[in-house]
């Protein structure tokens, strides 16, 4: 999920995010599909959640990873953006590349592949239609053939359960839990238990919209997603966003009056939904 850590829109200005279901046949390794258009400077803040994200800006083919801390980003005013999500767990399958090989933030792909992203760059740049830039970036991603390891997909799926723990997971998949941490760390680039922390985070986002509005409270969202109570909330909430739960709060509460943002499309992608940046 982007956050904007500035004003939100400037008048006159217009920011798009949408984002579109993958191919079928891509589903089990792509979350979706992406373009954006940046309609006014600014910095981005995004937040974790596990994935990495194939991203065209117009000049190079990067993938942009996720896991443990936020990814800041500037957004210049002309940006604009394409890109697909690896889902969590996929990645490493997708590009060859152990995740813990790869640096939090952004690598260009031809340092990880050569030639063939560089030819993929130089046919991204020959149009400028983003369905057209996208069909690209899937079919780079589906002549891969990558076939993720299904014990990981299945772990993170079961890592979505509020209360659940390492060992149970690692027994339900019929593995020892020392095993479940090596599959994560390569598959991953982090362990059963921050990827729990992350999900449980993500869910967190989620209630933003119906905090801001305050058809919920902080103390009743932490205990409805497994939190010990409303400080470990806090903890977890400032680890992963660098913002108290009470900030991103007043951020979503910006979103809920159409005056406070003039520019700001709704399907930017804040708060709500899981995308990451534009």
């Amino acid at each position: 999920m982007g956050v904007p850590l500035r004003p939100l829109a400037v008048a006159g200005a217009r920011s798009v995010y949408r984002e579109v279901a993958p191919p079928a046949a891509l589903a089990d390794v792509l979350v979706c599909g992406w373009h954006g258009r940046t309609g006014w400077a600014r910095p981005l803040r995004v937040l974790p959640d596990g994935c990495a994200d194939r991203v065209w800006d117009g000049d190079a083919l990067t993938v942009a990873v996720t896991v443990g801390v936020p990814l800041r980003l500037w957004l210049p005013a002309a940006g604009t953006r394409v890109g697909v999500r690896l889902r969590c767990g996929a990645a490493a399958a997708v590009l060859g590349t152990p995740m813990p090989e790869l640096p939090a933030g952004t690598t260009r792909l031809s340092d990880l592949w050569g030639a063939p992203a560089r030819r993929a760059e130089g046919a991204l740049a020959a149009t400028a239609d983003p369905v057209a830039q996208r069909e690209i970036l899937e079919a780079l991603v589906a002549g891969r053939g990558a076939a993720p390891d299904r014990r990981v997909l299945a772990a993170i799926h079961a890592l979505g359960r509020p209360a659940v723990r390492a060992t149970d997971v690692a027994a339900e998949l019929g593995v020892s839990e020392r095993a479940l941490r090596r599959h994560f760390a390569h598959a991953v680039g982090a362990g059963p238990k921050q990827v729990h922390r992350i999900r449980r985070f993500q869910r967190f986002l989620r209630r933003l919209e119906p905090l801001a509005v305050q058809r919920a409270s902080l103390a009743g969202v932490a205990a409805d997603l497994g939190y010990a109570d409303q400080s470990h909330l806090g903890r977890d909430c400032r680890r992963l966003s660098g913002s108290s739960p009470a900030a991103l709060v007043r951020v979503a509460e910006k979103f809920q009056t159409p005056a406070a943002a003039p520019g700001q499309d709704p399907g930017h992608g804040f708060p709500g939904d899981d995308s990451r940046a534009l």
